[in-house]
């Protein structure tokens, strides 16, 4: 079995931005490092969030009538 080595996290960091760099420019580099992200919704309500929208006939449908 081949032991797999990551990079350290400064080497990556540094090559994730100078690929960045030179594909999208430093403005975009600098707009994507800055980026908010999305904060996950807690599992019991994302599922409570799918229930409201789920239509129970059709999706009885697609689940038993295969």
């Amino acid at each position: 079995m081949r032991k797999i080595r990551y990079m350290d996290e400064n080497t990556l960091i540094k090559k994730s931005i100078e690929a960045l760099m030179a594909e999208i420019g430093p403005i975009e580099t600098i707009r994507f490092i800055n980026m908010p992200r999305k904060k996950k919704v807690e599992s019991v309500r994302r599922h409570r969030q799918w229930q409201k929208m789920l239509d129970k006939d059709q999706f009885f449908k697609e689940v038993f009538n295969s």
